[in-house]
């Protein structure tokens, strides 16, 4: 006779207890994934037995497998929560320098604006260009965010405008002799104003006037009115013109390299009393989008890409991963973009605790990129993956497994009454 296959029993109920146990200590763990007791027979076998003649020696646990389906999102409303909604794992470097992967989203700032985890694995991503938004590597970075100073300033170096100039202005000097007299157009009824900066962040309002010549679609640019009260009179000159064909379409003037498309340069000098003696600068005043028509002028657009220093105020993360900040200064751009990693087969990874897995030979290498792309899943900001432990079968599980137990209890229980038997005979 043989206790084995009770004992092995008792510890297959055991172990799976503990799992059971594990899964619901960890229901309210965020991108906790639930595991599960796999078991399998024992036999034992012998060269020349009779197929089906031998009888199990119990069961053990052959695997404890982790079931990676998604969990429910719940909203945070904090910007820097990240979920996955799909495939995918936050990459991460542990510490020690270990790569990690997790779908724990609760991450942090640090002091000096590193984004990290709770056990500080610095969050990994792609270094993205802060005008354009596009990757500039194609290798994951630590992500960090300038928190303890702000961003430098910006010159301007572009002006981007938008309008209509009134097709039906005549020429802005005026006709006295015609019937009836046509007065002067002041230089001021077309005109407009943005601030431009320095490359110290500092402002300085610039001014562009339109003024129609005697030349049929021809309009003179100034960026400065007349001053008739100064001593001796200052009288402005024109900056360029601006040319049109008879479809009220821009024709000129064209934009010299490294510029495209139609454009003005725009020479400015530092706002006085300009204590630092900074250099003028050229702006190019682009003007793709000006039009003729025979409507009142209006201006639908004037932007420029220059700007002040300026402290951090805000993160938020795209459903693609895309990192943008804003700061003080108004300025939102991209700093960057979070990396994901896929794994052909997730049952491989090895759990290291603080809801990170490292990569096996099981599991492969891991595949990197971005949320969105193949088969990647999206992210949700302002919100966390809950756990996928169904706690109603966890509790029906662990009631199962105390049976089970109590069963293989029982047959060690029967095998010793019946030893006790053999040995007490007479």
């Amino acid at each position: 006779m043989s206790f084995q296959q009770g004992l092995s029993g008792l510890n297959a109920a055991s172990k799976n207890l503990d799992v059971i146990g594990d899964n619901i200590a960890n229901s309210n763990t965020v991108g906790f994934k639930a595991s599960r007791a796999e078991f399998a027979e024992m036999v034992a076998s012998a060269i020349g037995s009779a197929g089906g003649s031998n009888a199990g020696i119990g069961v053990e646990v052959g695997a404890v497998a982790q079931q990676f389906t998604q969990g429910n999102l719940t909203i945070t409303g904090n910007s820097l929560d990240v979920a996955i909604n799909g495939n995918g794992f936050f990459t991460l470097t542990l510490p020690d320098g270990t790569a990690a992967y997790t779908r724990s989203g609760n991450f942090k700032l640090d002091k000096e604006g590193n984004m990290i985890t709770n056990d500080n694995a610095s969050v990994m991503g792609y270094p993205v260009d802060p005008v354009t938004g596009l990757r500039t590597g194609t290798d994951p970075i630590p992500m960090v965010f300038p928190t303890a100073e702000p961003i430098p300033a910006k010159q301007t170096t572009t002006i981007t405008a938008a309008f209509n100039l009134d097709a039906r202005a005549t020429d802005a000097a005026g006709n006295p002799a015609a019937t009836p007299p046509i007065p002067a157009t002041p230089r001021a009824t077309y005109g407009t104003s943005i601030n431009v900066f320095d490359s110290q962040g500092v402002a300085k309002p610039v001014s562009l006037y339109f003024q129609k010549t005697a030349t049929a679609n021809t309009w003179d640019v100034y960026d400065a009115l007349d001053d008739p009260t100064a001593v001796p009179p200052v009288v402005a000159t024109p900056i360029g013109q601006i040319t049109f064909d008879n479809n009220g379409a821009i024709t000129g003037p064209v934009a010299t390299p490294p510029a495209t498309g139609f454009s003005l340069p725009l020479t400015i000098n530092p706002t006085p009393p300009n204590p630092n003696n900074l250099p003028t600068y050229t702006v190019d005043v682009s003007l793709d989008k000006v039009t003729q028509f025979g409507k009142k002028f209006a201006v639908s657009n004037l932007s420029q890409d220059g700007y002040t220093s300026g402290e951090l105020t805000g993160i938020n993360i795209e459903n693609n991963g895309m990192i943008m900040t804003r700061y003080s200064n108004g300025v939102t751009r991209a700093e960057g973009q979070l990396a994901l990693s896929s794994f052909r087969n997730t049952q491989g990874l090895a759990s290291v605790g603080s809801n990170n897995w490292v990569a096996t030979f099981e599991s492969g290498q891991p595949v990197v990129g971005t949320a969105t792309d193949g088969s990647f899943g999206s992210l949700r900001s302002g919100a966390l993956e809950d756990s996928n432990v169904d706690l109603t079968a966890e509790l029906v599980n662990m009631m199962i497994a105390q049976r089970a137990y109590q069963a293989n209890a029982q047959t060690i229980k029967t095998q010793d009454q019946v030893m006790s038997t053999l040995v007490n005979l007479r």
